[in-house]
């Protein structure tokens, strides 16, 4: 969340369509030129005025000048009303101030019209700073308005340039953001296409006003609540899937015992004595325990993770407009196999997984299982159960609350802790970063799960679940595959810093 808000005028906060276009029109007829199309004159809005004479109807400067002064003899008291306000606008800064932002406007336009424009509509008292060009010709260029604008903002204090955003319709308030080293938002239902903001290399780009405020309010309600409500609506949701997961875990394994007492045979699940006895159940018993605990747990914390996600996805979508390439995915495939890989020969070439009982216990659990059985399970089911909770949840919450880098961390911590082995815990920890990177940075769960089930399937190559390893365990592979993530994750990050 940002706490300083600079906004354009034209394009962004009002429509002011009608207003230029006929200003435009008297300037040109005093040369003489007709031009009946109000709709050609729109490119008008938002760059400054004697740059669009000049380019687009080839006026010398001293032309431009004269055919500015015309434009402005009707937009004085004219044209200048022949304008309307977004709707939505009044909502949102009334939202952003109650929030605690401050607000600003740089506009293009000559200060003293934009003020009266603001006070004509009514927002006036939403802005603590109003800043637009001089009458005289100074100050026209975006980036002269915006740096005027963080100096009345911050005054003798350093412009703190990671709390502010500009937001405007065209290219001009990208490059006038750019050039002062902030973010810029771009809003497409002004006079500037989708295809000129991403030319621009706008950071973020949104379609209506209803989508800038919840871009620019995302995260403040779960601010507001207290710390320990926080910490709670987190925990809450992981500690009842764990208790309920573990419940569907037992009464499935009652159900066997009841089952293989009363049956004979079944070795498929039951293991027995030569005289037929039941005295445990296999692993196959086991992935079958494990699906039923997944799909009790999944069933209580449906609603919260469906309501979750939706926020999440909402959130997301705003800053994942732009169409991510095909060799992004890649990239992504290749990290997730790298740092799988990598980790798991790692663990074993070091000795940590011989001197681990709770993790032996575990890969013997998989190792036993049939294949067709521990696929589905290993593969799908619980690390889709699994996401739901740490990534759905969990990272969604709390990236609304700690932000993103602190929310990737502190969830992939709990994921870790959740393992309750060291090899699996600090395996998960460092897998759960990866998820959670990959879910921000894609704005897609389906990213996190991929990377999921990719870490899950080869776990179980290594441990040897009916699986073999073509490629000899070595220092040299380690290596290799370690390599492969870190130059992938470089590539991913070199395009896009998404914490």
């Amino acid at each position: 969340m940002k706490q300083y808000l600079l906004f354009d005028l034209d394009g962004t906060l009002t429509n002011p369509k009608v207003g230029i276009t006929s200003c435009v029109q008297y300037a040109l007829a005093a040369f003489g030129i007709e031009e009946p199309d109000p709709d050609k004159l729109t490119p008008f809005i938002g760059p400054p005025l004697m740059d669009s004479f000049m380019n687009f109807y080839g006026m010398s400067k001293e032309q431009a000048g004269a055919a500015v002064d015309k434009y402005r003899e009707r937009f004085h008291d004219t044209g200048i009303f022949e304008n309307k306000i977004y709707d939505g606008v009044p909502k949102m800064l009334r939202a952003l101030n109650d929030k605690g932002m401050i607000l600003a406007v740089a506009s293009s336009k000559p200060t003293v019209f934009v003020q009266r424009i603001l006070e004509h509509f009514h927002i006036a008292g939403y802005f603590k700073v109003v800043v637009g060009s001089e009458l005289d010709g100074t100050r026209v260029r975006k980036d002269e308005v915006v740096a005027e604008a963080l100096r009345q903002l911050f005054g003798d204090r350093p412009v703190e340039k990671d709390k502010v955003y500009m937001i405007g319709d065209r290219r001009f308030d990208t490059e006038g953001a750019k050039a002062q080293g902030i973010e810029s938002v771009g809003v497409t239902y002004g006079y500037g296409s989708m295809e000129e903001l991403k030319a621009a290399k706008t950071d973020y780009i949104v379609g209506s006003v209803e989508e800038l405020r919840r871009f620019l309010l995302r995260g403040t309600n779960e601010q507001a609540a207290a710390p320990f409500q926080k910490i709670w609506a987190i925990l809450f949701p992981l500690i009842l899937f764990w208790l309920v997961r573990n419940i569907g875990w037992s009464l499935a394994e009652m159900a066997f015992f009841i089952l293989g007492n009363k049956v004979s045979g079944g070795g498929f699940f039951f293991v027995r004595e030569g005289s037929g006895a039941l005295v445990g159940l296999t692993q196959n018993a086991g992935v079958i325990m494990g699906i039923a605990g997944c799909i009790l747990g999944m069933a209580v914390i449906r609603k919260t993770a469906a309501e979750q996600m939706e926020d999440t996805r909402e959130d997301m979508k705003l800053l994942h407009l732009k169409r991510e390439p095909v060799k992004n995915y890649l990239l992504l495939f290749l990290l997730a196999v790298g740092a799988a890989m990598g980790l798991n020969l790692l663990f074993a070439l070091t000795g940590m997984i011989g001197i681990s009982e709770s993790y032996q216990a575990v890969a013997a659990g998989q190792q036993g299982a049939c294949v067709w059985l521990a696929l589905p399970y290993y593969g799908l089911i619980a690390p889709f159960a699994e996401e739901v909770v740490f990534r759905g949840i969990v990272y969604g919450r709390m990236r609304q609350t700690v932000g993103r880098r602190s929310a990737i961390l502190l969830s992939a911590l709990l994921f870790g802790m959740y393992h309750m082995n060291p090899v699996q815990g600090i395996y998960g920890f460092l897998m759960g970063c990866l998820m959670a990177y990959a879910y921000e940075y894609f704005g897609n769960f389906k990213a996190a799960l991929a990377v999921h089930m990719i870490a899950n399937l080869l776990a179980l190559c290594i441990s040897g679940v009916g699986l073999k390893l073509s490629t000899p365990v070595n220092w040299a592979v380690c290596v290799g595959f370690i390599v492969l993530a870190a130059g992938s994750f470089l590539l991913l990050r070199r395009q896009r810093r998404v914490c």
